[in-house]
């Protein structure tokens, strides 16, 4: 290795946005990208299988955060699992292909500043990145790297969940992502013949021949280094000794909605008076460095059933061999097969609730094993009200930082998930599943009749709500005081540098957050190359 190793850029995070940028800037040959990831290579058996992604929880591919004490949720943690290797939470997640509605995309225009990010703008990007099997254009692409796919295995849950909940009302839909999000369907999965898709297998992959892009594993970025008000490199862990790269051109930050804001304010850049409190030498002054968190809450509602297996009944190693070896059988399903979209109150624009729906009981992460079968219908808060934030608790970066998610701190996000309980409850009570309905299974649910009160609702809430692994925000791009990064994905205040992944979204989309994370990584690639999609 050189004394000084220069490149033209620099890409911190090798997940669903920062696989892309590192992909796309080499496309170019004359381009030279440095990608630094902090986890290792994504050769784990179960990121291949898609049933497994649970697996990979508390494991060393997972940076295992938690919340600080949510005084919502009775003083609980919430436990944050996200994956620390090549393609990111593309590498764990549970694959759904939502990319979110219109109005996600043109509020962020028109309310928060966010110049070149409507809907019509954003478009191009995600069309772009796919190669979907079933549906095509206007909205969709066939030629993208992306794969997205119908899976190979629904369970027969699910396809009755479905019937359900169109009896109870739903409108049936094939595509959400279409002209129109709200309805019930089964969901498309980010997979390639039965096999998880990652941003690692889609972008990294076939660059990985390419001379002029260089790929670290197991490379922790402890700061950026700024030279008069520039970034000028980086300083990385790598092998048990710090390394310096440096840039001619700038530094990308794609950590995610945890580690770019911690990267930021451990480089001296954020909030002036908290950095000083944790013994950070400030640099840049911005004080809204690690604000505006927020995630998607998701609630467990299951059931046991009756004359009817789960997934469970598959989850074997001959199952596991197969789906790794052939991309078929049982352990192909997603586990969040299917699902839904609708409101919470009929004066809404736009869908505030999602739903997932699993052939089997998870809750509380999958990290209970489950000892009979069941049902579980999810409702998922995702239009979000509540702000929290993240801090330092060190100077030092293998510190994990205080993470506030604020749940439920504004009443309305608690209404709308207690709104949307009593909505899914009729799709379990009608139609063909309510006959393979048994009870409920959790003890938070107990004595629970076909219609809860809101107060037993409420008390199940406060009990069980977890992640659905959605935080967003905390580097929120804009053109005001409020922003992070400019709507280009600059800095504030700083040259050369720039953050393009979850963090810099000033609202979440409606919906799971992989696809809008990889239109970030397209689009952001264009703005460093100085070009447009359209």
């Amino acid at each position: 290795m050189s004394q000084r190793e220069t490149f033209d850029y620099v890409v911190v995070g090798a997940g669903s946005a920062g696989a892309v940028v590192a992909a796309r800037l080499t496309e170019d040959p004359r381009t030279r990208v440095l990608l630094l990831e902090a986890g290792p290579p994504a050769d784990a058996d179960e990121i291949d299988v898609p049933a497994a992604f649970a697996n990979l929880f508390k494991t060393k591919w997972d940076w295992n955060y938690q919340t600080s004490e949510q005084k919502q949720l009775e003083g609980r943690r919430a436990y944050w699992p996200r994956m620390k290797a090549l393609g990111g939470c593309s590498s764990m997640n549970a694959m759904i292909y939502i990319r979110g509605n219109r109005l996600d995309f043109d509020t962020w225009r028109d309310d928060h500043g966010a110049t070149g990010w409507g809907y019509d703008d954003v478009l191009p990007y995600f069309v772009r990145s796919e190669g979907n099997t079933r549906l095509g254009g206007p909205l969709h692409g066939q030629d993208g790297p992306l794969h997205v796919e119908d899976r190979r295995y629904t369970h027969p849950l699910t396809s009755m969940w479905v019937d359900s909940a169109v009896a109870a009302g739903f409108k049936p839909t094939d595509d959400f992502n279409g002209a129109e999000q709200e309805g019930a369907g089964l969901y498309q999965v980010t997979c390639r013949k039965g096999h998880r898709w990652s941003t690692a297998r889609a972008y990294l992959e076939p660059a990985a021949d390419r001379p002029n892009l260089v790929v670290r594993t197991d490379a922790m970025v402890h700061r950026v280094l700024l030279e008069s008000g520039r970034a000028v490199g980086v300083e990385y862990a790598r092998a048990g000794r710090l390394e310096t790269a440096y840039v001619d051109g700038e530094v990308v930050l794609s950590g995610g909605a945890v580690n770019s804001p911690q990267l930021l304010m451990l480089s001296g850049i954020g909030p002036g008076a908290h950095l000083r409190e944790v013994g950070v030498d400030v640099l840049v002054d911005l004080p809204t460095v690690g604000e505006n968190l927020h995630d998607h809450p998701a609630l467990p509602l299951v059931f046991r059933t009756r004359d009817v297996g789960d997934l469970l009944d598959h989850n074997n190693l001959v199952q596991f061999v197969r789906a790794k070896a052939t991309g078929t059988g049982p352990l192909t399903s997603n586990v969040g097969e299917g699902g839904c979209f609708f409101r919470s109150r009929d004066d809404l624009p736009a869908p505030d609730l999602q739903a997932h729906v699993a052939p089997s009981g998870f809750w509380d992460n999958a990290l209970h094993e489950a000892t009979q079968r069941c049902v579980t219908v999810a409702p998922t808060l995702v239009n979000v009200a509540s702000r929290g934030s993240l801090r330092l608790r060190s100077a030092d970066p293998r510190w994990h930082p205080e993470i506030d998610a604020g749940y439920y701190d504004d009443q309305r996000d608690l209404d709308a998930m207690i709104a949307g309980v009593h909505r899914l409850l009729e799709t379990v009570a009608t139609g063909p599943l309510a006959r393979h309905v048994a009870g409920p299974a959790l003890p938070t649910m107990r004595g629970w009749g076909p219609d809860p009160t809101d107060a037993q609702i409420e008390a199940h809430v406060r009990a069980q709500t977890q992640t659905l692994y959605h935080p967003v925000g905390t580097c929120a791009m804009g053109s005001d005081e409020r922003a992070v990064v400019d709507p280009d994905l600059r800095v504030r205040g700083v040259e050369g540098l720039r953050v393009a992944d979850a963090s810099v979204m000033p609202m979440v989309t409606r919906g799971n957050t992989n696809a809008p994370s990889i239109m970030i990584g397209e689009k952001a690639a264009d703005l460093l190359r100085g070009k447009d999609a359209r």
